[in-house]
């Protein structure tokens, strides 16, 4: 029953008890130590998508580790532009049971060459012999500035730029200063592989020594790398007044032409610090505002908080997306884990996870420009390797676009370019923007279709699937990583990709793509499901262990085929994790439970996405909120405890808050559909819905009063009723309407906001 009142709408941080500064993460979630962290893994993190910097200390200097994005040695992968290079060829050997030289070919190169890989940058060591020693460290997440204290009043203060391509330090109550810069290729000269995992020496990959030059104030270093390619570092200081000094870096591309105007624009200090402070915090607290979360569990708001200031440092439009390890290269004489490379299988589509509904789209588009712009080289590569046109992407993957070899079931999957179909599906969904959906959006699905249609084949049942399919990482590099039959991975990326196709090409009134998208789809096989076990790998085929990639799951999330509106599929949800649970988490890594965290929200088990979310944080992180693979706690968690550092797991962790909070994947917003029970007061303030529709909402004293949306397009939307009475103001009365005995049907204008209350009845 529907009750109308008159109620002033007021402003909405009023309206939910909030001001402006309640967008801000906490003082309390900084990072906070005593003395200065000792591994360059639990370092103070500060970046703007382009540079980052880790802070911590080497022996007894404060030792600031720089990086660039784009920093990368991309000459050729060896070996991959033999003949054999080809997805015919590969299901020929399957056929065959003659695997070993797929392996040699296409596995082996990516542990043999150290390049093509990300490059560390270098390192600036201040030398504070007149210092003391450090008595506390910490980083201001609000605005990414780094303070390092001393016994003798000696204070440090660093940032990174947040819209400029140059790193700031501030020196107080110093005599004199002593900087080293510090090159990466004079650490670690054993001439040893460390395999993908623990990185390279980086002394393979055969640089000639970097060239050192200096003036009183200045230092300066040139590193020839890989492809006739320079790079160079410089750092520049000055003295202030009362023992203060103050100075930047920068790591800027060198072409020999324009090596002093680009060091000198790269490097200028005619600014001061604090007035470059103040541009900088004024982004940041940009960046805030555009939403906020506040959960009873301190250990996961903390989290939350510091994940999402990860994301703010890593993800920027303008940058490169977010690779591996992103602008926070391991500075340990070594390559990075797994070259720092982009991983497509998983873990850069995981990290853009949380950007949606935390109202961040505009950092979501350097994922999106990205792939963009290398287009016409995926275009090259389907060619070559797949032998038709259309798109498809290198699973894993160097900054151009070129492809590297690795595990090639993953590394040179058919549906890589599927999975990165969501996230211009997402974007469009997150934001109506009409003008991206029929000039990107569009285009990819449809070309991502185009090529995955001429590599179907009939089966004899008389669906359309793959020559031979695979499900990552399951049976890891083995000739049994391949299934004759579809796998649930890669069916339901074709699923995904012909239904949004089909609903896109209606959207746009392009009747003709519709019905080609409809015809194909039909004859898609349907998902492998077992009646107890819930979805398997592939037919007869069940996961029988513990496994760290839940890639038989993708139906359920990040997908969203399956919604737990549907009987049937609420009980194929429930099934499957059921047996996953059952499994056990021996062989899981971090992101496993992160991950786990948004399947369960998904189903709405919210005792159960806070368990594993929890888990995460404090079994899986650093001390400094890093994601390091492995169960640091040694509580048996996981069988798996060693700890390279990746950060999919991080903004996966992110993403399963939000998705406690609010979810509309199936086309209904529905607030707070995965809280624990426990819960009494908890708040959002506008997290973004599907439909570009902002979501605030808040539970005090276990009492949800109301729920306000704003909308950035006109249209209609469907909201979930969480109370059994509700009103709105008599003006908006037309704009609401009951179209069933928990859904409400509005309809705003864009910019309208309206407010349902509950009517406590």
């Amino acid at each position: 029953m529907m009750r109308i009142l008159i109620f002033l709408i007021v402003f909405p941080y009023f309206l939910f008890g909030q001001t402006a500064n309640n967008f801000l993460p906490k003082a309390a979630y900084n990072l906070q130590f005593s003395g200065l962290p000792k591994r360059w893994d639990e370092a103070l993190p500060i970046g703007n998508g382009t540079l980052g910097a880790l802070v911590w200390q080497k022996d007894t200097n404060l030792r600031m580790s720089l990086d660039r994005a784009d920093l990368w040695d991309t000459r050729p992968m060896k070996g991959l532009d033999r003949p054999e290079f080809s997805y015919k060829w590969v299901a020929e050997q399957v056929e065959k049971k003659q695997y070993n030289l797929v392996q040699k070919y296409f596995d082996e190169p990516y542990e043999r060459e150290p390049a093509p890989t990300k490059l560390p940058g270098a390192a600036i060591e201040f030398i504070g012999k007149n210092w003391g020693t450090p008595i506390s460290s910490s980083l201001d997440i609000q605005n990414g500035e780094v303070t390092v204290k001393y016994t003798n009043k000696v204070n440090v203060r660093t940032f990174v730029h947040a819209n400029k391509d140059i790193g700031w330090f501030r020196l107080e109550n110093v005599d004199t200063i002593n900087i080293n810069l510090i090159a990466p290729n004079d650490v670690g000269i054993s001439q040893k592989s460390g395999g993908s995992v623990e990185g390279d020496d980086l002394s393979r990959l055969g640089y000639p020594k970097g060239k050192f030059s200096k003036t009183k104030f200045t230092k300066y270093y040139e590193q020839e790398i890989g492809n006739g390619k320079k790079y160079g570092v410089i750092i520049r200081w000055r003295k202030l007044q009362y023992n203060n000094y103050e100075g930047s870096w920068a790591i800027v591309y060198i072409r020999d032409s324009t090596k002093n105007d680009v060091l000198e624009s790269a490097s200028s200090v005619t600014n001061s610090y604090l007035k470059e402070l103040k541009d900088h915090t004024n982004w940041w607290s940009d960046f805030w505002k555009k939403s906020a979360i506040h959960l009873p569990d301190s250990v996961l708001e903390r989290q939350y908080y510091l994940d999402m200031y990860k994301f703010g440092s890593v993800a920027r439009r303008g940058s490169p997306p977010i690779s591996l390890q992103a602008i926070w290269t391991a500075d340990n004489g070594k390559l990075p884990p797994w070259k720092g490379d982009f991983h497509y299988d998983l873990n850069t589509e995981m990290s853009y996870w949380p950007a949606y509904k935390s109202n961040h789209l505009n950092e979501a588009y350097s994922l999106l420009d990205h792939l963009d712009n290398n287009w016409d080289t995926y275009q090259k590569y389907t060619q070559k390797y797949f032998g038709v046109n259309g798109l498809n992407v290198p699973g894993v993957s160097t900054i151009n676009g070129e492809p590297m070899g690795g595990w090639i079931q993953y590394a040179l999957s058919p549906t890589t370019a599927a999975w990165l179909a969501q996230n211009y599906y997402l974007q469009w969904r997150y934001s109506k923007n009409r003008r991206f959906l029929e000039r990107r959006c569009y285009p990819w699905i449809k070309e991502t279709a185009r090529f995955l249609e001429q590599i179907l084949q009939k089966n004899k049942e008389g669906f359309l699937q793959l020559p031979i399919s695979s499900s990552p990482e399951i049976h890891d590099n083995s000739i049994h990583a391949w299934f004759k039959t579809p796998t649930n991975y890669d069916n339901a990326l074709i699923h995904f990709v012909f239904e949004k196709g089909a609903e896109l090409a209606k959207e746009l009134q392009y009747d003709r793509d519709k019905i080609r998208f409809d015809s194909i789809y039909q004859l898609l096989p349907p998902l492998e499901i077992d009646a107890k076990m819930g979805l398997l790998i592939a037919k007869d085929q069940p996961l029988k262990e513990s496994h760290r990639h839940f890639s038989h799951l993708m139906a359920i999330h990040p997908l969203g085929l399956m919604h737990m509106n549907n009987l049937e599929e609420q009980k194929t949800i429930r099934n499957s994790l059921a047996y996953l649970d059952k499994l056990g988490t021996d062989n899981w890594t971090g992101y496993s439970f992160s991950w786990l965290g948004n399947l369960k929200a998904r189903a709405k088990d919210g005792e159960g996405a806070a368990k594993a979310l929890k888990i995460f944080a404090e079994a899986f992180c650093s001390v400094n909120s890093f994601h390091l693979n492995g169960d640091q706690s040694k509580k048996g968690y996981s069988k798996i405890n060693y700890r390279p550092f990746t950060l999919e797991g991080n903004f996966a962790f992110a993403s399963g808050i939000q998705e406690m909070l609010l979810q509309s994947q199936d086309g209904m917003i529905e607030v707070f559909p995965a809280i624990p029970e426990s819960w009494k007061n908890v708040s959002f303030e506008n997290l973004r819905a599907e439909g570009a529709i902002l979501v605030s909402a808040a539970i005090e004293n276990g009492t949800l009063d109301n729920v306000q949306f704003t909308a950035e397009s006109s249209g209609d939307f469907y909201f979930k009723l969480p109370f059994k009475t509700w009103f709105v103001e008599q003006k908006e009365q037309e704009k609401v309407k009951l179209i069933e005995n928990n859904v409400l049907k509005i309809s705003l204008n864009r910019g309208a906001t309206i407010v349902i209350k509950n009517g406590y009845e």
